[in-house]
């Protein structure tokens, strides 16, 4: 962990220039870690952030304890410029910590009731895919609900087509096909979903919240929480617009999924 100051000046801090990624540790070895890195990368390039060495990123998982943990870690364009008017040559700045973590594993088996969110995701193609340090748009989303039952918030763009959810991606079944939305203009592309991509065929699809009523199964997923089946929507007052069973079928994505991150992929068949 780093519990170094952050500058007032620093950029991450005044403008959400930066980027971050969440990245599940287990006895010291990170999960999906090149996924992670990629990513990183990515982002990086996007931005024109210069990354700490790879030596240095490649160190912090080995610092966590034993057991299951997460490390957050952070990388900012660091201190200068004037405004927003970046410094010519930035000294990007790295902070981590590794936090402990304990799944919500009764919601593999169970599955999660989630509510379609009344904000609406723009679009900026430039940003689209990566996981920058400007979250406002879900923080505000998140705040729409206080039910301990709704365990995560479905989000679409300004056009009304299904994007993400506030800190997972959907994936859905329909008529025997896996798809995915589409993440060209906006969301974060997570590094479970391109894992799986590399491994299941998942079509990408610009559509509305049609394909989930005609779904016959559908998933909220990330690279900490692992795959929650989904049980019940919600539209935004609460009124019920759709109801999965939950059971085996679903298993088909955990399976693929959960020996990626060391979780279970059998508790349809322990319940």
């Amino acid at each position: 962990m780093t519990d170094d100051a952050v500058p007032f000046d620093d950029r991450g801090f005044a403008y959400g220039d930066g980027l971050f990624e969440t990245v599940l540790v287990r006895d010291g070895q990170p999960l999906l870690w090149d996924a992670h890195l990629r990513r990183l990368a990515r982002g990086a390039e996007r931005l024109e952030i210069p990354l700490p060495d790879t030596q240095t990123l490649a160190s912090l998982p080995g610092q966590a304890e034993a057991g299951l943990c997460v490390l957050k870690l952070l990388v900012t364009r660091g201190s200068g410029g004037r405004g927003y008017a970046s410094p010519e040559s930035p000294v990007p700045r790295l902070r981590w910590r590794f936090m402990p973590f304990m799944p919500q594993s009764t919601y593999w088996r169970d599955g999660v009731r989630v509510r379609l969110c009344r904000l609406r995701l723009g679009h900026q193609p430039l940003l689209a895919g990566i996981k920058h340090l400007n979250r406002l748009e879900n923080v505000m989303a998140r705040r729409e609900w206080r039910d301990p039952d709704v365990a995560e918030g479905v989000l679409c763009d300004q056009h009304d087509r299904l994007v993400e959810a506030t800190s997972m991606n959907l994936v859905w079944r329909r008529h025997g096909i896996l798809e995915t939305p589409d993440l060209a203009a906006c969301g974060v592309e997570g590094t479970l979903l391109a894992a799986l991509r590399e491994r299941l065929s998942i079509r990408t699809r610009g559509v509305g919240i049609e394909a989930l009523m005609e779904a016959d199964a559908a998933w909220v997923i990330n690279s900490v929480q692992g795959v929650w089946p989904l049980k019940q929507l919600d539209d935004a007052d609460g009124t019920c617009l759709n109801r999965w069973p939950v059971h085996t079928a679903h298993r088909y994505l955990q399976q693929h999924a959960h020996p990626l991150l060391g979780y279970p992929h059998d508790v349809f068949d322990e319940a």
